[in-house]
């Protein structure tokens, strides 16, 4: 992880335009899809979780969600 994108180094407008220029801030031709996205980012935006946290706990969450649904024990992800 590069320490420029780090809480500690950066400011709350620097966090957001980081988070806006790495997704391609859609504003306005976006319709909707994207907010589920966005807002996995919010901690770290407000500070509270660096920006490798938000990505681990959202792929957290993926890869529990396709086990739960597929009845598998552990990762079906193909990033794993």
């Amino acid at each position: 992880m590069d320490e420029k994108y780090l809480i500690k180094n950066t400011t709350k407008e620097e966090r957001i335009r980081i988070v806006d220029e790495a997704l391609g801030n859609l504003e306005g031709s976006c319709d909707g899809c994207m907010r589920g996205v966005l807002s996995m980012y919010d901690p770290y935006i407000e500070g509270t979780m660096e920006l490798y946290e938000c990505n681990a706990a959202f792929r957290r969450g993926f890869v529990q969600e396709d086990a739960d649904r597929s009845g598998l024990k552990g990762s079906s992800c193909a990033m794993d």
